[in-house]
């Protein structure tokens, strides 16, 4: 009897609340770099040149990325993904820096104490559940970091050269050579995984198994995924239990990163076309080719197994920020609104609120202290999209409904996503009396208010059921919904009742499938009990 309670015990306290894809597709992400979001209380705050590739001295604790959680969620995030968080190469600093970043990674079986101890991920996970919001992890998978390309494989967790393939230079285009050889180059190589070798494949699955459980993780950002033979993937997440989003990065075409998303890999993927779309579409300047971007959200529904559970964004630590690519903070606020309301989960990259401007890897990363953390425009843009979002996610079935295009135009166009109509427009600041936009919608004109949610402005319905968006007063998205559905959310002047976010809602999911476990879990010690006693 002894005996049988302590296994159930044992076992019972290895169940985790696994966040299921489903329950991710409400979620709204907010991505940072460990090393450069937050202080510990009393650091230095003017010693961090994102250009020295050096740590900065940001970590998981109390007073750092925890102790500054208020930030993210009041602007309505409802997940926040993190850096790598195993320890990374301690050695002589590279040609290329010090892993502030955490993606060398050396050992995946211990984690990275420059960015605290075991305890403070705990805490920080704790905390971020206290607060109904998803832990992310990004986890380096493929490989390992080494200064040569003979490194000695027994400092690593993988300490046998057989699980690693042959050192060879990576012919881009090739799959098996992008899947088999080294990434990196001579002086930072990265020596690459052989991920059908079965020892290889056991290791990975108990490691990723505990890691989740140990630290209540709820998804995955699997970095460098599509470097990885595809059939490794169902089984590895199988074995985290949680959402595996990966990153597809280097093809910007959709059938290539549309082949990662599905039952035969990952539930999502990183949505590079939409961001290139993006990017056509709406840098000023740009070719501000509205028709590449229609093209790709068309094609994307075709081809993708799943746009709701895509990753979207505008910004990442391996491309140049919006604004080193765009001048005018009109392009910003615009692509930013269909990045949250069309399908896919928006993700936000810590920095793009506040307007940084930082080239490609390492400029990108800069230090996000030295903002004050203040209120921008751009934050608040984005605390009014998360909570729009966040409401028609919790009341509706809006995350089920996909985004049809209403109209487009040289110089914009209109979406909509269940009863949200977003309109943007790539013109820019400026006035342009004369330049107008007109949306046919499905509304009568007998329709009692729709209101711009970012300026509370009502907008009359004309014949036909057509809105007429100008732009006498500049380039600013427009957002609408019909004011009878705002009911209960307190968005423009609406009554709000008692708050919700996407998490939870999905807790009570996992709490009663806990609960379920728990009683099946225990009916079966009982039954086994009784078999024993009689």
């Amino acid at each position: 009897m002894m005996f049988l309670l302590t296994v159930f015990l044992i076992h019972s306290s290895s169940i985790v609340s696994a966040a299921t894809a489903e329950q991710w597709r409400g979620r709204s992400i907010y991505q940072l770099i460990t090393d450069r979001y937050a202080l510990p209380e009393g650091a230095a705050t003017d010693t961090c040149d994102p250009g020295a590739q050096t740590w900065c001295g940001g970590t998981w604790n109390s007073y750092s990325i925890r102790n500054n959680l208020d930030y993210i969620q009041n602007a309505g995030f409802t997940a926040v993904w993190i850096s790598p968080v195993n320890q990374n190469y301690e050695g002589p600093r590279t040609a290329y820096g010090d892993p502030y970043h955490g993606y060398w990674i050396a050992d995946v079986s211990k984690t990275n104490d420059q960015f605290g101890t075991s305890d403070d991920l705990k805490s920080l996970s704790a905390e971020l559940h206290r607060r109904n919001m998803y832990l992310m992890i990004d986890i380096v998978v493929n490989n390992v970091m080494a200064t040569s390309t003979t490194p000695d494989y027994s400092s690593y967790f993988f300490s046998d050269k057989s699980y690693y393939h042959p050192y060879c230079p990576v012919d881009w285009g090739n799959t098996t050579s992008e899947e088999n050889c080294w990434l990196g180059d001579q002086k930072v190589a990265l020596p690459d995984l052989d991920t059908r070798n079965a020892a290889v494949i056991k290791h990975y699955g108990e490691w990723i198994q505990n890691l989740v459980q140990e630290y209540s993780i709820d998804g995955l950002r699997i970095d460098a995924a599509k470097h990885v033979q595809m059939d490794f993937w169902p089984t590895f997440c199988a074995k985290a239990g949680v959402f595996c989003m990966g990153e597809v990065f280097g093809d910007n075409s959709i059938e290539p990163v549309a082949h990662y998303q599905g039952p035969q890999s990952l539930d999502s993927v990183l949505n590079y076309p939409f961001y290139s779309g993006l990017v056509e579409a709406f840098t000023i300047p740009g070719p501000n080719n509205i028709t590449a971007l229609v093209q790709i959200i068309e094609e994307s529904k075709q081809k993708f197994a799943d746009t709701g559970l895509l990753g979207n964004f505008l910004e990442n630590q391996d491309l140049p920020r919006w604004h080193n690519q765009s001048v005018d903070p009109q392009s910003l606020y615009n692509a930013m609104v269909l990045t949250f309301l069309m399908d896919g989960i928006p993700i936000v990259y810590y920095g793009q609120e506040q307007g940084f401007s930082g080239d490609s890897d390492p400029y990108n990363r800069e230090p996000l202290w030295t903002s004050n953390y203040e209120k921008t425009p751009a934050y608040e843009l984005i605390s009014a999209l998360n909570k729009l979002r966040n409401f028609f996610v919790n009341t509706t079935n809006w995350t089920s409904q996909q985004t049809e295009i209403l109209t487009i135009s040289p110089y914009g166009l209109a979406v909509k996503k269940g009863d949200i109509i977003s309109v943007v427009t790539n013109i820019g600041s400026p006035p342009q009396n004369g330049t107008h936009i007109v949306v046919p919608t499905s509304y009568a004109a007998s329709t009692p208010t729709i209101k711009s949610i970012l300026t509370c402005q009502q907008w009359a319905i004309g014949a036909g059921g057509k809105i007429d968006v100008e732009y006498t007063k500049g380039g600013v998205p427009v957002v609408l919904v019909p004011a009878s559905l705002l009911k209960g959310s307190g968005i423009c002047g609406a009554t709000k009742t008692s708050s919700t976010n996407g998490l939870q809602f999905s807790s009570s999911i996992q709490i009663m499938s806990i609960s379920f476990s728990l009683v099946l879990r225990f009916a079966l010690l009982l039954f086994f009990t009784l078999v024993y006693v009689l």
